[in-house]
């Protein structure tokens, strides 16, 4: 037996029963009658010994139904709950998964809002130490939130009430679910228990609860023994249609022309018929109506394949703004086929105005180098010498900017404007990099094939006779690598942006591949963007915002999907990231002077959107099956009980009492 609040009893009790029992010894004040018979002098003596004070109390039915009453009333406040888990107190960690497929609606109102249902019921049976309890100890129990990054709600505590707000404090999101950070994070704090449970710190290690649908991505790299971790499976249903791709970019020949491709899949066993419809700024510009087949259950493995179907629009004249491509609810969708989840369904794109960029290249003297970047659509090429670029007034550049990219072709010049550069050769001096030594006969070893600067670029056979090994700073990218030291990299310093290849690319054998005009376009236009613009526009879930080239600590205000106007400051350097992007939709930036800038964020993962629920998951080999039924009670609350039997004696002493007065 447990007494939640046994002091709240004792304090009422305190007060009650003796104001109950003053009731029957306090005398009554009477007034002199004159009467006209003493027939009723034996009825008057009766009445007054009964109303004497300080008397033994007689017997009296009404005044026992009444202390009954009384003590079921206090006994409910004091909270009576029987237990029905016995052994010694143990330390608990909730692992609630808040990622876009606990959004689903299958189970009402959503998944995550039955996970924390299931949550609450687990704490509410949780051991507690009270006055009266019979134990020493209590259970400890911490909640962590989890979706690609996690999050500590509450510290192990035997506090239902803190436990409970901090199951109800967490908020859904779009990101995907990663539970290797929550593991690692859990066992930290297992292991260093705080002083409230300082007393458990040599006791077997925290039971791990998982509340998810098993839609997690990283299983293969957790590893838990056997009886460590419990799983409650959320969710029934995996009827989903949603939106796994998009992608708008404008035509090489034509920049005014913009060709539009997404990809929608369908999760259920059913071909859906539907609407998919593109707008650009909140303007529908066509509705088409698609079929989208079944999904495809591949052997041996019995793996899933959703059902695809590509979609793609083009629309002439374009100018700038945001291109959206929603699936819409069809209202007469049968009931076999419905949507569960709502977050993919639509995508955005940060459409950016059509634009040539203006590049000036600075060299002694190279007409490959020259020739390649003639081949890209530039709206202005210019060359000059080393000579001719260090004369002129660097700050008149930086505050006037002529050009979008400028191109260094072996020359390291006394000051830097602040611009975009594409480093051929030695890199400059001011941005932390150093060449100590030039090296021979190297051969890339690897490159980031998804980086913009290098995409479709294929740097197989690039072989150097001669190159610089680059020292690079800690927050420098790299973009590929010889054998010895990196062959391109991507640094920002001063409000600038230095796309460098440390060689000459006449001492390559690069000019003869026909990547190497394809990488002169990527870079210019990469690099086109970098510069007091943003970074990316199009994100997906839990990528931060990053701009660059914004005047240091300057004020920005950021809103978004269920939030306004939170703001920030640049860094000293003039960067801003800003990493709360964990629901999809738009983020406006509004910087002083500026325009709004404006950054798209997409969920746009076919894992995520599958949202059948995984009744066994497999950690590193090791499968754990989800419990049959869900959380129940483990505790019996017996204050309702107390209740009713003080409303049964309270209408029995009403009844006696009227047969007493009765005439």
């Amino acid at each position: 037996m447990e007494w939640l609040t046994p002091m709240t009893a004792l304090y009422a009790a305190a007060v009650s029963v003796p104001l109950l029992l003053l009731l029957y010894f306090l005398k009554l004040k009477r007034r002199e009658q004159i009467v006209s018979s003493t027939l009723l002098w034996k009825r008057a003596v009766q009445d007054l010994q009964v109303n004497a004070p300080f008397q033994r109390l007689r017997r009296n039915i009404l005044l026992f139904l009444q202390l009954l009453v009384l003590i079921a009333i206090l006994l409910a406040l004091a909270g009576p709950i029987v237990s029905l888990i016995a052994g010694p107190a143990r330390r608990y960690v909730l692992l609630i998964d808040r990622s876009a497929s606990m959004n689903a609606t299958d189970a009402r109102p959503t998944r995550l809002e039955a996970a924390k249902e299931q949550a609450r019921i687990f704490i509410d049976s949780l051991r507690s130490k009270t006055f009266f309890s019979l134990r020493d100890q209590s259970d400890q129990t911490m909640v962590i939130a989890f979706d690609n990054r996690s999050k500590v709600m509450c510290n192990f505590t035997s506090d239902k009430q803190q436990l409970i707000r901090a199951v109800e404090a967490i908020t859904p999101s779009d990101g995907i679910s990663s539970l290797a950070e929550a593991i690692v994070v859990a066992r930290a704090f297992a292991q260093s228990p705080g002083v409230e449970a300082d007393y458990m710190s040599a006791e077997e290690p925290a039971q791990l609860v998982l509340f998810s649908d098993g839609r997690i991505r990283d299983l293969d790299q957790i590893v838990v023994s056997s009886d460590e971790l419990i799983f409650h499976c959320i969710g029934e249903s995996q009827q989903n249609v949603a939106v796994t791709a998009m992608q708008a970019r404008r035509s090489y020949e034509n920049p005014e022309e913009v060709n539009v491709f997404a990809t929608l899949s369908n999760y259920g066993q059913e071909q859906v018929t539907c609407d998919v419809q593109l707008s650009i700024n909140n303007n529908v510009y066509a509705v088409r109506s698609v079929t989208i087949p079944p999904r495809i259950i591949l052997e041996p493995k019995d793996t899933v394949r959703p059902g695809k179907l590509a979609v793609d629009f083009s629309l002439s004249k374009a100018e700038a703004g945001v291109l959206e491509v929603r699936k819409l609810q069809d209202s007469n969708e049968p009931v076999s086929q419905p949507d569960y989840m709502s977050c993919d369904d639509a995508a955005w794109a940060i459409l950016s105005p059509p634009k040539k960029l203006s590049v000036l290249m600075v060299t002694g003297g190279n007409s490959v180098l020259e020739a390649a970047l003639q081949a890209c659509p530039l709206a202005r090429l210019e060359v000059q010498t080393p000579a001719q670029f260090d004369a002129r007034d660097p700050n008149a550049i930086s505050v006037e900017p002529e050009y979008d990219v400028i191109v260094l072709d072996n020359h390291v010049p006394p000051t830097l404007p602040k611009c975009r550069y594409l480093v051929f050769g030695r890199p400059p001096d001011g941005i932390d990099v150093s060449a100590p030594e030039e090296l021979e006969n190297q051969v890339i070893v690897d490159w980031r094939t998804k980086h913009p600067t290098l995409k479709y670029v294929d740097l197989t056979n690039l072989f150097a006779a001669k190159c610089y090994r680059m020292m690079l700073p800690r927050d420098a990218d790299v973009l590929a690598e010889f054998n010895e030291t990196p062959a391109l990299a991507l640094v920002r310093r001063n409000g600038s942006t230095f796309l460098l290849a440390g060689f000459d690319v006449l001492q390559t054998n690069w000019p003869f591949e026909t990547g190497f005009v394809l990488f002169c376009y990527n870079a210019a236009s990469f690099l086109g963007t970098q510069l007091g613009q943003d970074r990316d526009a199009n994100l997906q879930v839990g990528q931060p915002i990053v701009v660059d080239g914004l005047q240091g600590e300057t004020p920005v205000q950021i809103n978004g999907p269920g939030f306004s106007g939170i703001e920030i400051n640049t860094g000293s350097s003039g960067s801003l990231r800003f990493p709360g992007t964990d629901r999809i939709g738009l983020y406006r930036l509004s910087i002083p002077d500026q325009k709004t800038r404006l950054f798209a964020v997409n969920l746009l993962d076919q894992k995520e959107s599958n949202i059948e629920p995984e009744r066994e998951i497999l950690l590193s080999g090791q499968p754990v099956e989800a419990e049959e039924q869900d959380v129940s009670r483990a505790n019996l609350p017996l204050w309702p009980y107390l209740v009713g039997l003080a409303l049964l004696l309270v209408c029995l002493e009403w009844i006696i009492y009227n047969r007493k007065v009765r005439i």
